[in-house]
């Protein structure tokens, strides 16, 4: 079996086990599915490759996911690499193993992909949680973020699709199915309807858990279904970013502080165990002590339990790589700072 290497976000998780699926009968092939959500994630992925060369000089290397679809010049100049493959490529991968002569890169324009794949994976090795795709890419244009031009525009797996691999997850024993996206909540025609066709046609379904969720798209069909379905998770993860109302307008974010209070105030009069976590910038491009003191007064309004924080970190081709910078000295004692509020840390 080829050995799987993988980088960054759940996405690329399941995506790792549909390559391993697919190149189950192929030795000597390593492929790195590789992350781009900042310039640090670039940089260790290009250091594991290089690493990999040194320890396996006779292999093939295969590189793809998102640091490959936008970084590809950089990429196509290590000597390391024996073929780059895009987002798109990597669905088709055993294609391209099977004509490993082909040119270098093989990385087409993410825009023009229309579909999520319709494969069906068996099981995730080592988990106790399987990981669902629902949707791939996204439509908005948060000032920070590279993933949009990494994974295209929003696109939807079919319902139909998404029923049967739950229902071929619970047959293999898992207990506990995610939904994952890029952003999960932007699901066509409606993630709340979908959520509601998984909990009333399967009611087998022990658990039913979340990716990371965004505030601003989280509506009223969905707070009731929680409040109805006692097999939806507790826990919560929210992609906030910041606690400040001027911040999250700069950073291009939909909601406001006061809207993710009222979100967690709703979800938890549903259900007295429910819980949160939330990922959250520190240091972002213009951020004063005041604005980093609201995300801090956020976390105890809101009762955000475990936090998921990052020190910010430029991103080559993003509008805030080019606004005013905060020393990285300073973004990430606040970053600490705001680790220590967390009930349950996570880096």
């Amino acid at each position: 079996m080829a050995e799987v290497i993988t980088f960054g976000c759940r996405m690329n998780a399941y995506e790792s086990e549909v390559i391993k699926e697919k190149l189950k009968n192929y030795d000597n092939v390593i492929v790195v599915n590789t992350c781009a959500v900042t310039g640090e994630a670039e940089r260790q992925c290009r250091q594991m490759i290089r690493k990999l060369r040194r320890e396996n000089p006779e292999a093939k290397i295969i590189v793809t996911g998102c640091s490959a679809q936008v970084s590809t010049t950089k990429l196509y100049k290590m000597p390391e690499i024996d073929l780059l493959l895009g987002n798109k490529e990597k669905r088709n991968i055993e294609q391209f193993v099977d004509n490993i002569q082909a040119p270098k890169n093989s990385v087409s324009d993410i825009f023009q992909d229309d579909d999520c794949g319709d494969y069906i994976i068996t099981g995730f090795e080592g988990r106790h949680k399987a990981f669902v795709q629902v949707q791939q890419g996204c439509n908005h244009r948060c000032t920070y973020c590279i993933v949009p031009y990494a994974r295209g525009k929003n696109r939807s797996v079919s319902p139909e699709l998404i029923m049967k691999q739950i229902r071929k997850l619970l047959v293999q024993g898992f207990k506990e199915i995610c939904l994952t996206g890029v952003d999960i909540c932007s699901y066509e025609p409606s993630f709340s309807d979908l959520v509601e066709k998984i909990l009333t046609e399967i009611k087998e379904l022990p658990l039913l858990q979340f990716g990371s969720l965004d505030p601003a798209a989280i509506d009223d069909k969905f707070i009731e279904l929680y409040g109805r379905y006692q097999n939806m998770a507790s826990h919560f993860h929210l992609s906030i970013q910041s606690g400040d109302n001027l911040i999250l307008k700069r950073m291009g974010r939909r909601h406001s502080r006061e809207d993710v209070i009222n979100l967690c105030k709703k979800l938890r009069s549903k259900r007295a165990d429910t819980t949160f976590g939330a990922d959250f910038i520190c240091g972002f491009p213009t951020e004063s002590m005041e604005a980093f003191e609201n995300t801090c007064k956020l976390v105890s309004e809101a009762k955000i339990d475990k936090l998921h924080v990052f020190p910010y970190s430029e991103r080559e081709g993003t509008p805030a790589a080019k606004m005013p910078q905060i020393p990285m000295i300073e973004r990430r004692r606040r970053a600490a700072i705001l680790r220590s509020l967390s009930t349950e840390n996570e880096e």
